[in-house]
């Protein structure tokens, strides 16, 4: 093959398709190949789609030539998780039980890539439930991370992280209800947008009822991508309404414009910055500490106003998403984790729901009351400073399985996840940007082989916001993938 299509970003792919410079057809089978080349080792995509894919570039194709109306993704490939619906496939989450779980429709966020012209080359691997930050399970066995395999990619989007950094499709679909997007790109170095709660609807036909109240607040589908811009693309891809939805929002869309900067974004960027470094009462890494100082540095140099202050009543947010997230999981998955559960999995929760406060009707109550006095708080904090830096986690990412090692280790994990556990609670947008590997990396640590990343918080709909800042840091980091597997044991970008 001449060319290595699978490089491009997104953007650079659906230009190429819209002007009939390149085929989707060409872009697919090189992603296809890539794939091919990879996956056995990095085990990101679990259920391949190649006659399907191939398929729907072969249509894309016809789009074009006909000079037919092209979506925002038009011919463009891509990856979807395993625990959303697509008609024809197992909607499994990882889950030796649901693997003949056969959906017949798609489900909102998968039909949207499809108008958006998207082509589907796979479904990507998530942990059991969907429920770690690490992404293993009994159905399909471990994702590793394609910088360090001894390093988890994140979950529990970590197959589509691990596929996006790769060069698996430029887009990877994830989701996220506790940082399940904006872990997984910070563990593999790539970027990635957890929507505000609405903004991109959801609904899986599959599921025998709906899911509890907080876990819909907090819950929410999203891009990974390798650059940010391409997030921007995804994002008006995955938006549009679907009244199977009952939280969706008809915000105004996603703007796409040939500038670098859409025109939403620069009426409100370069803006006022709210920095916290050292997030309250958690224990923050060095180099954490020091990707967010840096990101700080770029965001005043690109113009904005920059000043040091903690974001309101934060560990009250962390301490809310456990309490109330913890015991609704109790409640909707308990049963069937105990039943249908791998064994890490249920190590997993069980450390969780030991540490979680117990909470009976009364508690419960008080805790969504609590969750609107927070995000009233968090308002006006973000009408202050309309964008937050800090960290993803405030540690680098954890070595694989760090969780099946008593309640000690979890209580550690869930400390560090504060950054993405008060975001998720409270519904609000976070984006995860990579920064590269920190100056002072040494050579011999393992944690410190993978990018630095950190996270834009903004007001709720705050994404085009949030996006515009990540690009002003990416334009001075640099993007760091696709990377080779096979060169990441040494630490070498491919």
């Amino acid at each position: 093959m001449s060319q290595a299509w699978w490089r491009l970003s997104a953007t650079e792919m659906a230009a190429l398709v819209a002007r009939g410079d390149v085929s989707s057809k060409e872009l697919t089978q090189s992603c296809l190949a890539r794939l091919e080349q990879v996956n056995p080792w990095l085990n990101a995509v679990v259920d391949v789609l190649a006659d399907s894919a191939l398929e729907a570039a072969a249509a894309a194709d016809a789009a074009v030539s006909r000079r037919a109306a092209l979506g925002p993704l038009h011919g463009v490939p891509v990856t979807v998780k395993v625990n959303v619906d697509m008609a024809g496939r197992a909607t499994s989450n990882g889950v030796v039980a649901y693997k003949d779980l056969i959906a017949r429709e798609d489900s909102p966020v998968v039909a949207n890539l499809r108008k958006a012209g998207a082509v589907i080359l796979g479904r990507t691997n998530a942990p059991a439930f969907s429920y770690r930050w690490f992404t293993d399970n009994d159905l399909y066995g471990r994702t590793l991370n394609p910088w360090d395999a001894g390093l988890t990619p994140g979950g529990s989007s970590g197959g589509a992280s691990a596929a996006v950094a790769a060069g698996i499709g430029a887009i990877a679909h994830g989701n996220d209800l506790g940082g399940s997007i904006r872990y997984p790109a910070y563990a593999c170095g790539v970027a990635g947008l957890r929507p505000t709660t609405g903004r991109v609807p959801a609904y899986n036909p599959t599921q025998s009822r709906d899911r509890t109240l907080a876990v819909q607040l907090a819950s929410v589908q999203g891009p990974l991508a390798r650059t940010v811009g391409d997030l921007r693309l995804a994002l008006a891809a995955m938006e549009g309404g679907d009244a199977r939805d009952a939280w969706w929002m008809p915000v105004a869309p996603t703007q796409l414009a040939t500038s670098t900067a859409p025109q939403d974004a620069r009426a409100l960027f370069p803006t006022r910055v709210a920095v916290c470094a050292q997030l309250p009462g958690i224990p923050t890494g060095s180099t954490v500490i020091e990707a967010v100082r840096q990101a700080a540095r770029w965001l005043e140099e690109a113009g904005c106003t920059v000043e040091e202050v903690a974001p309101p009543r934060f560990d009250e947010a962390c301490e809310l998403w456990l309490k109330l997230v913890t015991n609704e999981a109790l409640a909707g998955l308990g049963d069937s984790i105990e039943a249908c559960g791998d064994e890490a999995i249920r190590t997993a929760f069980g450390s969780q729901r030991r540490i979680a406060p117990t909470l009976d009707l009364a508690g419960y109550m008080d805790g969504l009351a609590q969750r609107t006095g927070l995000l009233r708080e968090w308002q006006a904090f973000l009408a202050r400073y309309p964008l937050l830096l800090m960290p993803v986690s405030c540690q680098s990412p954890f070595a694989i399985d760090a969780d099946q090692h008593g309640d000690d280790a979890m209580r550690r994990i869930l400390q560090a996840q504060g950054p993405l556990l008060a975001t998720a609670v409270l519904g609000l947008p976070g984006l995860s940007v990579p920064l590269g590997v920190p100056a002072s990396a040494s050579a011999a640590s393992r944690s410190n082989a993978v990018p630095s990343g950190v996270q834009l918080v903004a007001g709720r709909y705050g994404e085009a916001l949030c996006i515009a800042a990540g690009e002003a840091i990416e334009a001075r980091a640099g993007v760091f993938t696709p990377i080779d597997p096979v060169t990441a044991a040494a630490g070498r970008a491919g």
